[in-house]
């Protein structure tokens, strides 16, 4: 059974993902600081899991705590890295705190896996490197642009170093999953999203309103070139996600590409106002007002997926209304 490192384990996408690992027969070794996720993820985890799951309290910009990982654990085969600030929005106030956790967290961690001859790494991109496309849907050789945000640039610079870093050790091989949104929770309401303070994504912000924790969703902008003016996602539900990691995993032992790249999305876009339309239909009445354009935000993206469904033989399970159900779900697990 191959041990696999999970940084930022207990969030929202690591969760799901240890699910995920545990379920094709790896063994997850979890690091977290806690910085946006809560300890007792862990003990649900393990009650879904029916198994303990070694968990470690570290910060991957320190190089104690990712070598003591190592060092207890010899028999780690790769590392899959969430460890990251995610905020579009918090990182164009917060610019140095991103580039400091998301570039150097990624630097350190490198540096600990060259020490240690660790040479598999799943990491965790961004569909914001793609910037506002010039054509769509994007594709993997889609060029990028200039970042609409530091949390964008920060996946762009980790984006190369890994590139760079991979040139200098031939040995090394790394699959890029460029995510686009996820959203919703695990089917069985333990897991999902649990953002700490005010969220920052469209989802647990409707999930919240509708339980009346937030008083009001705002929409950023109605003036885009849209359909109904409302900015276009690719909304992908948070489990398809997990599972694209197992798949990921399993190509880096056998590819010889050294980086390679994949979108992971549903490969149809959705705007804010068909999300929250679709959230009324198929769960509960909330309130929502319009609202200026949001500093960072592009007008439309969403993924052509040919190469992940053909090269990983991986393709979404779940639709657009079943993950709004599954978070909605989760949002009232919260309450009881």
């Amino acid at each position: 059974m191959s041990k696999i490192l999970v940084t930022g384990g207990l969030g929202f996408i690591g969760s799901h993902t240890v699910v995920s690992l545990i379920e094709a027969g790896y063994q997850p070794i979890i690091i977290d600081n806690l910085n946006n996720s809560e300890l007792r993820v862990l003990s649900v985890l393990e009650e879904l899991c029916e198994q303990r799951l070694p968990f470690y309290l570290g910060d991957c910009t320190k190089k104690e705590d990712l070598s003591r990982v190592f060092e207890e654990n010899p028999e780690i085969a790769g590392v899959i890295h969430f460890a990251a600030y995610k905020a579009v929005g918090e990182s164009v106030e917060k610019p140095l705190m991103y580039y400091h956790n998301n570039v150097g967290g990624l630097v350190t961690l490198l540096q600990v896996m060259l020490e240690f001859g660790i040479n598999n790494l799943v990491f965790s991109s961004s569909c914001t490197v793609y910037g506002q496309p010039e054509k769509l849907p994007v594709k993997e050789d889609t060029p990028r642009q200039k970042a609409e945000s530091p949390y964008g640039n920060t996946k762009m610079i980790c984006e190369d170093i890994i590139l760079d870093h991979q040139k200098a050790n031939p040995n090394f091989r790394s699959v890029l999953l460029r995510y686009f949104n996820p959203i919703g929770a695990h089917p069985s309401a333990k897991i999902g999203e649990l953002p700490l303070g005010v969220p920052n994504n469209l989802v647990p912000f409707i999930t919240q309103t509708a339980a009346g924790i937030r008083e009001c969703l705002t929409v950023f902008g109605d003036n885009y070139k849209t359909p109904d003016g409302s900015a276009i996602r690719d909304y992908i539900h948070v489990v398809d996600l997990a599972d694209a990691h197992v798949n990921a995993l399993d190509y880096n032992k056998k590819q010889d590409l050294g980086v390679d790249v994949f979108n992971v999305g549903t490969g149809h876009g959705n705007t804010v106002l068909e999300v929250v339309n679709c959230f009324k239909e198929e769960c509960t009445d909330f309130n929502y007002k319009i609202g200026p354009r949001r500093p960072g935000d592009v007008e439309s993206v969403y993924a052509n997926t040919e190469k992940i469904n053909t090269i990983l033989g991986w393709k979404p399970k779940y639709s657009l209304a079943e993950a709004l159900k599954h978070a909605w779900k989760w949002q009232l697990s919260l309450k009881s």
